[in-house]
């Protein structure tokens, strides 16, 4: 995680540092109208032309000693613009998650309890309407439908003021694309399982069937969609971008998204090194939760 990081932060420190991106950020931070001269005395001046070597190792050591630079888009320091905008989109994670997850399981598990059948082929084109429906036209069409035609739901999001009506179009545009694919992983596994010797064997013994679903097929088929769930954070972060900035929702992919147009460069970085620890470390949580889950690949020493 520490190399990956540091790869990372190194690829993204020498690309907002391109001169282009220099220039780009002065003109932003004064005026757009300014002489060629005028911006390199300012680049000069803030320190922009110092030796690349001297400038990531002032931000590494800023990093360790836990400064994460200045945020020339918001004018503060970036510790106090991330763990605020943080917190938004952890709010709407949250309740993306609670409604996602449960209704992509009940799906899956219904669809595959009833492998072939009217049912599963419903819920499988479903499934894969919603996935194949990317956040950007989710989005503006819940707008249009929800927000511009009935009047339900307003089609921008205030953090300060969530209630009802201006978050659920975020939470349903997110949740709709992330179940589809949820509930097909948990149909292959519910399915397999389904036609497994140990539920065939229960059948045989007279055993009801709502009791060899719930006590001995669904356990065993909801362990590979643990590890589908938790591989759903990561791309919360990537779809939190398309969805908050449709929405002017100010969370975590609304700051990324000023700071890449804006060039802010320590919060562009702070940003990367976020996404670093939330991809591998929910990476890491899942393989050694799966193998947790699931005996049979357990190692013993």
């Amino acid at each position: 995680m520490v190399l990956t990081m540091l790869a990372l932060s190194l690829v993204v420190f020498t690309l907002v540092n391109l001169e282009p991106n220099l220039r780009k950020l002065a003109l932003e931070q004064n005026n757009n109208r300014m002489s060629q001269e005028a911006v390199d005395s300012w680049l000069d001046k803030n320190g922009y032309r110092r030796p690349f070597v001297v400038q990531y190792g002032e931000w590494l050591g800023g990093v360790l000693t836990g400064d994460l630079g200045y945020s020339t888009r918001f004018r503060m320091p970036v510790n106090e613009v991330l763990p605020k905008r943080l917190g938004y989109t952890g709010i709407l994670a949250f309740w993306v998650l609670v409604t996602m997850v449960p209704s992509a399981l009940l799906i899956g598990i219904l669809s595959g309890m009833r492998e072939g059948t009217a049912l599963d082929r419903i819920l499988s084109i479903f499934s894969v309407a919603t996935t194949a429906t990317p956040e950007y036209v989710s989005g503006i069409l819940f707008t249009v439908i929800f927000a511009s035609m009935l009047g339900w739901f307003k089609g921008v999001s205030n953090v300060n003021n969530i209630t009802f009506e201006n978050f659920t179009l975020p939470v349903m545009t997110m949740s709709i694309y992330g179940m589809g694919y949820i509930a097909r992983m948990t149909r292959a596994s519910m399915s397999e399982v389904m036609t497994s010797q140990y539920v065939r064997t229960a059948h045989l013994k007279g055993l009801p069937f709502r009791s060899v679903v719930l006590k001995h097929a669904l356990r065993n088929a909801l362990i590979a969609p643990f590890t589908v769930i938790l591989l759903q954070f990561p791309w919360l972060l990537t779809g939190v971008v398309i969805v908050e900035k449709i929405f002017n929702y100010k969370g975590f992919g609304w700051a990324l998204v000023e700071a890449a147009e804006n060039n802010d460069i320590h919060l562009l970085l702070a940003c990367s090194l976020v996404s670093v620890v939330v991809v591998i470390g929910t990476q890491l949580i899942s393989d050694v939760g799966y193998a947790y889950l699931n005996p049979r690949i357990r190692v013993e020493s």
